[in-house]
């Protein structure tokens, strides 16, 4: 018989029995025995959480559709099993606040917010799929307690029955219920709410137990039969580690007797592309490890600004509504090689289950009428091929199978999730490192061939006046941090603005921020511009107009304020990322003699750039202003300038509105128009650079180093350590003179990386190189310059020489051209 031949470049090979050279090694066997033990399949699944799905909504058509097909459509894309959702709590819970559907007890709101409408999408596409809700924070009425609020209470109870009725009239049906996000467990509170469950008609919700760490659930659920009792599943977070390779994903002896389905509740936060490999493992190996039967990765999509932590943590991108752009990358294919081919209510095949002894892991999957089955392989651990030979057993059906491969080490598209051939039970298959396969005798599987547009900047000049949105509404492209800011009817003027509505605190998770803040705009492409808004402040307090936001992490939100009390006082500060006590360094400022390197601590640095007080106060409108043309900074009220400042810091950023805690205020016309840039130098926009480098940490790749967001970074490989010295390149698109490098170091008070002695060289054609400066610079996370004259390359190489740890490190190089 002719062999089934599968094409080597695709990543797996059939080896004809008799072909094999005797001195070969035997291959290893794998048995999926359709009668082996094994337990049933939750389901792989997503989290919208922490306002990381805000963006998607304001994406236009068809590529929002797209977009939502390669999540959710079977035999397209991930074809997801289950979706987890925020119950939004106007409160940060990561990169955002999500809007509450219950403020204060007598309000009732079922359509606020964008999860309904994501449930509603997804059953859309996916009748089948799962629905899965659990809360970060929660309005101030439902919990108690005063310097560190809680939600075990009877009336937190009330609000997430409430929650489940506005479900029920979006006609969504949910399968999960957690408890609180990531905080300690209070077993009484879950006997309470699995009682209330039943007793109001929502029988069939599943209580979900605790979505927390280290499985520190287990001793109170040994320890009280009640709690027992009122849980279903036992839910755990990062089980295969945190921001790691997620090699390794165990679980207690203990959460195993218990008789209860386990599930890894929350993996991932890493990006779509460089997280793939470990998103393969994750999707495996908790059950090899752990007998985990379900796992939800965070994010679902990165559909957040890059102000925010985490960029482009999610299965796809999709961060540019203005553009359309989108990506689905290879995390995309890695879920897929699970969910085109399981479906919840299957069974594991325990005999099938293991690690690869050449690197990598299997599981198998089969149908509860034992009609089909499907086996996942992945060798992204694998140095080496390997030769795997699988037979089936227990009644499953000895037929041809078809092989699906995805090349996880390639960037190429055309080799993620190809239908590479067919094999049968007995065959063997050589299995390239790097991938994943699937062996399945499934039908209907599909690859979306649907394109992005190019990603494009958010062009100046920007406005928006509020009065076209209907009240209750968020505006287009406008993302909370903390707080909710909605359109409402005007306060002594006609029209409608965007109103702060939250009064009181919330029931927090993170504890970061607590006050309200919103931002809008393109952190990439907004460099040197002019930005007003009309304020009114309801009472005491203050409110904040924000340029060049560059970053968000804890308390801080780094950029220019623009601070307006009731008082008629002012203030312009900048506030950034590099410590709470560092000194603000930069070469112009006097202040960096003999400045100290920056504590270890990240939390926020403020310094104050200007002050003064006017007759104003609250009750009555006025205008803010700010202006930033190169370093200067330019601030005004009612059209009087009240400073202007040299304060290098932050050279691109998005606008932002700020409120004093849980006050009211009321902004209207906010407008962004373009400035001239001032100085000699200005910076390419981010958008047109791109950046290789001699190596990196996944999640640290050299592209974040010109994405325009100092929140992100480029690392050198730790794990194993790669010496230095390391390199840098930025390709400009074409050669260009070109007057000026700036180095950024990472912001977040950590020394590692940050580079004290460097080289750079420059070339047109990215083959021949020439060194145009060398140097040697202070431990500090202050900006550096590196001034050019008579260059024009295309090419500019940043090698560290010497570097804080022995590593390198870069949160944004840019790249300046003259002026003129």
């Amino acid at each position: 018989m002719r062999p089934r031949w599968i094409p080597a470049a695709l990543g797996l090979l059939l080896v004809p029995p008799l072909a094999t050279p005797a001195r070969a090694a035997a291959p290893q066997q794998v048995t999926i025995d359709g009668a082996a033990a094994g337990r049933t399949f939750d389901g792989v699944g997503a989290l919208s959480a922490g306002a990381t799905s805000r963006l998607l909504i304001d994406y236009p058509e068809p590529q929002r559709s797209r977009i939502l097909d390669y999540l959710f459509k079977p035999g397209y894309g991930a074809a997801l099993q289950i979706l987890k959702v925020e119950i939004g709590g106007d409160t940060n819970s990561t990169d955002g606040a999500e809007p509450s559907h219950m403020r204060t007890p007598s309000d009732l709101n079922c359509d606020r917010g964008y999860e309904w409408w994501l449930m509603e999408q997804a059953k859309a596409r996916n009748p089948r799929i799962k629905l899965s809700a659990l809360q970060w924070g929660a309005p101030g009425w439902t919990g108690s307690g005063q310097a560190r609020p809680t939600v075990w209470t009877t009336r937190n109870i009330d609000y997430l029955t409430s929650w489940l009725g506005c479900a029920a009239r979006h006609h969504l049906s949910i399968d999960y219920l957690g408890g609180w996000n990531e905080a300690y467990s209070d077993p009484a509170w879950y006997v309470r709410l699995h009682q209330a469950l039943r007793e109001r008609g929502y029988g069939g919700v599943k209580v979900v137990a605790d979505d927390s760490f280290n499985w520190d659930v287990l001793k109170p659920l040994a320890a009280d039969a009640d709690f027992r009792a009122a849980v279903d599943v036992v839910g755990q977070h990062y089980v295969c580690g945190y921001l790691s390779d997620y090699l390794r994903c165990p679980s207690p002896d203990t959460a195993q007797a218990l008789g209860k389905p386990l599930h890894a509740s929350e993996q991932g936060s890493l990006p779509y592309d460089s997280g793939a490999a470990p998103l393969a493992r994750a999707l495996s190996r908790p059950y090899i490890d752990g007998r985990m039967t379900s796992t939800i990765n965070w994010s679902l999509i990165a559909s957040w600004y890059d102000t925010m932590p985490f960029q482009a943590s999610g299965l796809m991108g999709a961060n540019e509504p203005w553009s359309g752009a989108y990506v689905a990358g290879p995390s995309i294919w890695a879920t897929a090689h699970t969910t085109q081919f399981t479906r919840p209510g299957w069974r594991y095949a325990d005999s099938a289950s293991g690690y690869l002894d050449g690197g990598g892991s299997h599981v198998a999957l089969r149908s509860p009428d034992g009609r089909d089955y499907s086996m996942i392989v992945e060798t992204v651990d694998a140095t080496a091929p390997q030769r795997l030979r699988f037979s089936v057993a227990g009644g499953l059906p000895d037929r041809p199978v078809s092989v699906w491969s995805t090349d996880l080490s390639s960037p190429d598209p055309r080799r993620w999730f190809v239908r590479t051939g067919t094999a049968r039970p007995g065959d063997t298959l050589t299995l390239r490192p790097g991938h994943v396969y699937t062996l399945t005798t499934t039908r209907g599987q599909g690859k979306g061939r649907a394109v992005s547009p190019p990603p494009a900047p958010l062009r100046l000049p920007y406005r928006d006046g509020f009065d076209t949105y209907k009240a209750g509404s968020v505006p287009r492209y406008v993302s909370d941090l903390d707080g909710a800011f909605e359109v409402a009817p005007c306060t002594g003027r006609t029209g409608r603005c965007l109103r702060q509505v939250i009064g009181e605190q919330p029931v927090w998770w993170n504890g970061w921020l607590r006050h309200p803040v919103t931002l809008v705009g393109d952190l990439r492409s907004w460099r040197d511009y002019e930005t007003e808004v009309n304020v009114r402040l309801d009472g005491d307090g203050w409110a904040e107009l924000l340029g060049r936001v560059d970053g968000q992490y804890a308390d801080a939100v780094s950029g220019v304020h623009l601070r307006l009390s009731d008082t008629g006082a002012w203030q312009l500060y900048d506030e950034n990322l590099r410590g709470q006590d560092a000194t603000l360094c930069v070469p112009s400022d006097p202040s960096c003699a003999g400045a100290t390197a920056p504590p270890s601590e990240p939390p926020v640095q403020r310094r104050t750039l200007a002050t003064g007080r006017t007759p104003v106060g609250a009750g009555t409108w006025h205008r803010l202003g700010l202006g930033f043309s190169g370093d200067r900074v330019t601030a005004s009220l009612d059209g009087v300038r009240l400073a202007s400042v040299h304060a290098p810091v932050h050279a691109s950023g998005q606008v932002g509105l700020a409120v004093a805690p849980w006050r009211h205020a009321e902004f209207d016309d906010l407008a962004v128009r373009p400035a001239a840039p001032s100085g000699d130098a200005r910076y390419l926009p981010a958008q047109l650079l791109s950046a290789t480098g001699t190596g990196f940490h996944h999640g640290y790749e050299p592209r974040k180093a010109v994405d325009g967001s100092v929140e992100s970074m480029w690392h050198n490989e730790w794990s194993p350590r790669a010496a230095l010295p390391q390199a840098i390149t930025v390709d400009t698109g074409r050669a260009r003179p070109i007057s000026q490098v700036t180095y950024q170091p990472r912001e977040d008070g950590n020394m590692n990386g940050i580079i004290t002695r460097y080289a750079l060289a420059a070339s047109a054609d990215g083959v021949a190189y020439t060194t145009v400066a060398t140097g040697t610079w202070p431990l500090d996370a202050a900006r550096k310059t590196i001034d050019l004259n008579g260059v024009r390359p295309r090419f500019l190489r940043l090698t560290a020489l010497d570097a804080g740890g022995g590593y390198a490190s870069a949160a944004e190089i840019q790249v300046g051209v003259p002026a003129g």
